[in-house]
């Protein structure tokens, strides 16, 4: 497995834990930045739901796959659009990938913010150099949503 298709998968009582909590965060059950993502599957066109965490910063929204190169990522590049729901909170996003050193800089700002609940997942710290977030950047996809957009 090369670094551009890393994956950390979850382990059954993590899988369990997901669903539960991903219900919850729809309801609005959980923090401000839990929510529950919803996409369409690229091959069964089933619609999968998983907890995330967004952030926010400078007035724009960005969601930080942890684990890598999930399905939920590889079935949001394919289609492009996802939902998000927290209670009544809820809406249809275009997500936008990120390269470059603005994605280096939310990477740093979600782990800052989320080090308790993502820490595990990253090989690198909030206080880490550039130089190494430039190394993990390529295993942790990040997307920027724009709200109500049309899909590409």
């Amino acid at each position: 497995m090369t670094e551009q298709t890393s994956f950390r998968a979850p382990g059954a009582i993590e899988r369990w834990f997901n669903r539960a909590f991903g219900v919850f965060a729809g309801f609005g059950v959980g923090l401000r930045h839990n929510y529950r993502l919803s996409v369409t599957g690229r091959k069964s066109g089933r619609t999968y739901s998983t907890p995330v965490n967004l952030l926010v910063r400078e007035g724009r929204t960005y969601l930080v796959a942890p684990r890598g190169e999930t399905q939920w990522v590889r079935n949001v590049r394919a289609g492009g659009v996802l939902r998000l729901k927290r209670g009544a909170d809820e809406g249809t996003y275009r997500a936008c990938e990120l390269t470059g050193p603005e994605k280096l800089v939310v990477l740093r700002d979600y782990l800052g913010r989320y080090k308790p609940t993502v820490q595990r997942y990253f090989d690198v710290t909030p206080e880490s150099s550039d130089a190494a977030f430039a190394a993990i950047a390529p295993r942790h996809p990040v997307f920027e949503l724009r709200r109500d957009a049309p899909a590409r």
